[in-house]
This record gives structure tokens, C-alpha cells and sequence, in this order.
């Protein structure tokens, strides 16, 4: 998941030599000064003891000095096991390894002002088919006077309405109008949440923490209050996804284990069952995870390249597929027929998928689409099996149209422009060189969104809301600690939402009302 196995410590004060017996020595003299000779070979040797001893002590200082460092951020613990001490050093592991202060506490974006596209190239979303659909479900496609608010009501007041009131597309763009602009804190952890996301329904709320817990909100009628709390189990560093099975009796999440987890939350008695996917890998974590519509089947996307199938009828992993060249982020179901499926990685590609002629021996994708420089951090579907949106650490979210894949030049351009990558999104600033805004050659997007920063961990961003918005626009979480919203037809970034101090990894809006969940590693939601 993180774009370099760096351990934040680069160098190290014992790497250039200091030592005294590693520099060169000077020439023995003649041996008509055999007296001071043999005192100068007894003071060099005495400074040669000297600076051996004073080298150890300082390695001596500097292996305590990072092994200390390792145990307090939490990248190693210690543990009983075999040997002289009897204990033994375990590596930790997350979602994004951070490991500069200001980087493992999600504060760095605060110093990062995201570079913002002034004019955004709409010339591919003109002519798409997403914008006719985005225009027919907000009654926008008619004449421009009658776009005006004011002009709605009046043509209402006076009886000009098709039906007695406005249709549902006029209601959803009169709700374009009027985007979330309060903020109110709904819980505080003590530790940093990661995930949040509603229902389908809109009727609960499921947010995971790295205190282990997992919590479910009752969110019917205005209402957000703590209905449950699920202690996760087999966690190794904290949950990283969650999501509700479709009849949201159940919800599945997964951490750094070789299982995907499932809890029952309908009744009042809680049971977990353990799907194990039986990985290769000692080291292992599904980072993405969704359920199909009908509930049957689990698919994750793993560090270890790979795509997981898990039928729950079956109780077995049905399917591994060999996907990508580095760590598989995010994952997700293209629409209800569960047959095609996306996935977006580490080697900044998506790749589509058809779940009927998947094989594990020949694993081949629909196709793939390239035009990102780095690491994809999140994806999600529209819905209708054409579009979707990789969210990536380049900065930028892309809208993609999987009708139109990428060719072999821009697979290339996006490989050499990863490859090119030599910084780490996870504690460093984002150099200037990785904020070009050129198209790389062959990159098939539809259109690119600049305004939000991805530093840290897997930011993610989302379409909105079908019913409410009619999808007209997108919506991010950003390391500067707000919610980013861009709309999808201009590209300008129409609301800021302001509300954390640290980095906002996940965002989810109410499916019917118009209340934005942020979750934040500020701990707060």
C-alpha cells in the first residue's frame, strides 16, 4: 500500500565513517628514527583502541536509539518468545506505515495548500454520456432560463408545473443549490477513525477506530446515536475496512490478517465468523473490501497484488486472482449484477474485471486504464457499470468511462511515470515534481479533479447521491482536514468543508438527506 517500504529513517548517523581506523594512515617513517617511530606506533595504536572503543559505543547508541524509536511509534513490539532474553521483536504493520511524527499523527497537510485547477478541460465530459445523464436526472437539459431557482418557484406558483409540484429531477437540482455547510462533531475517539459509511438505506451508521472498536449509529429520523460497539477481533494495527452486507444484518471488515471477518448486528446476541483466504504471504492485509448485491460472495483486494473471491455459501475462497504488480487498494462491484468488478492499485492503474470468465490460472482483465503518476488510493462506481473515480496520491481523482480503455503506450507512460516516484506520500510533502498537469501519453480519462490533498494514508472519495443530487458531484476526504467537492460536469471545486485539524480518510453521504460523515485520524467523527 505504501508507495515505498521506507522505514522513515534514511541513512543513519553510522553510515559515513567517523571512526579513526577507517581513515588512512600515514606512511611509516625511515629507519633512522626508529625511537619515535616506536612511539608514534604506540600512540596511534592507543588512538586506533580509543576510536574502536568510541566507535562501538556510538553503534551501541544508535541501535538503542532505533529500536527505541521503532517501539514507540508502534512499528515493532516486543513479545515472549525463545532466546537468551526471552523476548522477541514482532514487526507492526497499517494501512500506511507512517513513520515521521508529523506524518504517523496525519498533521503534515495541514502545511499543503492543494494545487487547484483554474480551468479545467472539459472537452471529453462535454461530449460524454455521463453528462446527458447527469442533465436528465436534475431536470437540466431544457432551456437555461429555467435553471434559475427563483424561476422554478414562480413557474410552480403559477401552475406551469408538469404535475402538482416539481418532479423528482427538479427536486434534486434544487438541492445542487444547497450543498452541507454546517458542521457538527458527532463522536470523538481516542484513537483515530478510519472508516465511516452509511447504510443503503440511510438508517445506521458503521465507523471503525483503531481502538479495535467497531461502531454502529442509529441515524433514522435526524438521529445519530450509538446503537452498538463491536469489539473487532484478530486486529493487528487497526481496522482498515468495513462495510454492511446488503440486508445490513452484517458487517465485514478486515485488518493486517489472513481473515475477513463477519459480525452479525440484526439481533441482540453478537456472532463473528472468520473467513480465512488462506493467503501465500506471511505479511498480509486486505485493504478493500465490498459485499455483491445478493450477499453470497466477498470481494477484497489485498497487499499482495491479489483479488479475493470469498463465496459465504460455499464458506471457501472460490477465487484468487493474480491482479496487479504492487498492493491492491481498493476494490468494488461495477453494479448490481455483481458481474464486472474494479480494482485500483499501488502501480496506479484500474483494471476491469468480468467475475464469468475469471480464472486463476489465466487471470486476464476486461481491460485497464491508465493516465495516473502514482499510487491509487480508493475507487468507486457510479453504478451503471460505465463510470467511476480512482482517487490517487498524484493529487488528483480521474472519471473514468470503461468503455474506453487504455492502449499499450499509456500503460507504458503510466509504469515509467510510477517508477519515476521516489518520494513517500506517508510523512513527506509533495515535491513539485510530482504535481505536473499534462495528460501522460495514452491516458483515456474522461476528466481529472485537482483541489484535494492525498498525503498519508487511503484517502477516499465518492459520488454523491443518486436520489438527493442526481450524482452531479464528487466528493473527497483531504489530508488538509476538510471534505473536498468538485463538480463533476466543470471540474471547479464548489464547497470546501472545514470541521478537523488532521487528515479526513473517509467520507460518506446520506443516501436521502444532506449530511456528510467525515471520519478523521483527529478522532472524531
Amino acid at each position: 500500500m505504501g508507495s515505498q517500504s521506507s522505514s522513515g529513517m534514511s541513512g543513519g548517523r553510522g553510515s559515513s565513517s567517523g571512526n579513526p581506523a577507517d581513515q588512512s594512515e600515514p606512511a611509516e617513517p625511515d629507519q633512522s628514527s626508529t625511537s619515535s617511530s616506536s612511539s608514534s606506533r604506540g600512540r596511534r595504536t592507543a588512538d586506533r583502541q580509543q576510536g574502536d572503543r568510541q566507535s562501538a559505543s556510538e553503534e551501541d547508541v544508535d541501535l538503542a536509539e532505533v529500536l527505541a524509536y521503532l517501539l514507540r511509534r508502534g512499528q515493532v513490539r516486543l513479545v515472549h518468545g525463545s532466546g537468551a532474553t526471552g523476548l522477541q521483536l514482532v514487526q507492526s504493520y497499517s494501512d500506511s506505515d507512517e513513520d515521521e511524527e508529523g506524518g504517523w499523527e496525519g498533521r503534515l497537510g495541514d502545511r499543503y495548500n492543494p494545487p487547484v485547477d483554474t480551468q479545467p478541460d472539459t472537452q471529453d465530459v462535454d461530449r460524454s454520456e455521463i453528462r446527458t445523464q447527469i442533465l436528465l436526472a436534475t431536470a437540466s437539459s431544457a432551456m437555461k432560463c429555467r435553471h434559475s431557482f427563483t424561476h422554478m418557484l414562480t413557474e410552480r406558483e403559477q401552475g406551469r408545473c408538469r404535475g402538482s409540484s416539481f418532479s423528482h429531477g427538479e427536486c434534486s437540482r434544487i438541492r445542487t443549490h444547497f450543498l452541507p455547510n454546517y458542521v457538527s462533531h458527532k463522536d470523538t475517539y481516542q484513537q483515530k477513525a478510519f472508516c465511516g459509511v452509511y447504510s443503503e438505506d440511510g438508517k445506521m451508521f458503521l465507523s471503525a477506530c483503531q481502538d479495535q472498536n467497531i461502531r454502529l449509529y442509529d441515524t433514522t429520523r435526524g438521529r445519530f446515536n450509538l446503537r452498538r460497539t463491536v469489539k473487532a477481533r484478530d486486529v493487528g494495527w487497526s481496522v482498515l475496512d468495513v462495510c454492511f452486507t446488503p440486508d445490513t444484518n452484517h458487517v465485514l471488515y478486515s485488518s493486517w490478517s489472513d481473515y475477513i471477518h463477519v459480525c452479525s448486528v440484526d439481533g441482540d446476541s453478537e456472532t463473528h465468523t472468520a473467513l480465512d483466504l488462506n493467503p501465500d504471504q506471511r505479511r498480509f492485509c486486505v485493504f478493500s473490501l465490498t459485499a455483491s448485491t445478493d450477499g453470497k460472495e466477498i470481494l477484497g483486494g489485498a497487499n499482495d497484488g491479489c483479488l479475493y473471491v470469498f463465496d459465504r455459501e460455499q464458506n471457501k475462497r472460490t477465487l484468487k486472482i493474480d491482479a496487479h504488480e504492487d498492493d491492491v487498494n481498493a476494490v468494488a462491484f461495477a453494479d448490481g449484477s455483481s458481474q464486472l468488478l474494479f480494482s485500483g492499485s499501488d502501480d496506479a492503474l484500474c483494471k476491469v474485471w468480468d467475475r464469468r470468465t475469471l480464472r486463476e490460472d489465466r487471470p486476464q482483465p476486461v481491460g485497464q486504464l491508465a493516465g495516473h503518476r502514482d499510487g491509487i488510493t480508493f475507487i468507486h462506481s457510479k453504478g451503471d457499470a460505465r463510470y467511476l473515480i480512482s482517487n490517487s496520491k498524484d493529487q488528483s481523482i480521474k472519471l473514468w468511462d470503461v468503455r474506453r480503455f487504455s492502449p499499450k503506450e499509456g500503460l507504458a507512460a503510466s509504469r515509467v511515470a510510477v517508477t519515476q516516484q521516489n518520494w513517500d506520500y506517508r510523512w513527506q510533502q509533495v515535491p513539485q515534481r510530482a504535481l505536473k498537469r499534462h495528460k501522460l501519453t495514452g491516458d483515456t480519462s474522461v476528466m481529472t479533479y485537482r483541489g484535494h490533498g492525498v498525503l498519508h494514508t487511503l484517502i477516499r472519495c465518492r459520488f454523491s447521491p443518486e436520489f438527493s443530487t442526481g450524482q452531479r458531484f464528487i466528493y473527497s476526504g483531504c489530508s488538509t482536514g476538510k471534505i473536498i467537492i468538485y463538480d463533476v460536469l466543470t471540474g471547479t471545486v464548489v464547497a470546501r468543508l472545514s470541521g478537523h485539524d488532521a487528515c479526513v480518510r473517509d467520507v460518506s453521504w446520506h443516501p436521502y438527506q444532506d449530511d456528510i460523515v467525515s471520519s478523521s485520524v483527529s478522532a472524531a467523527l
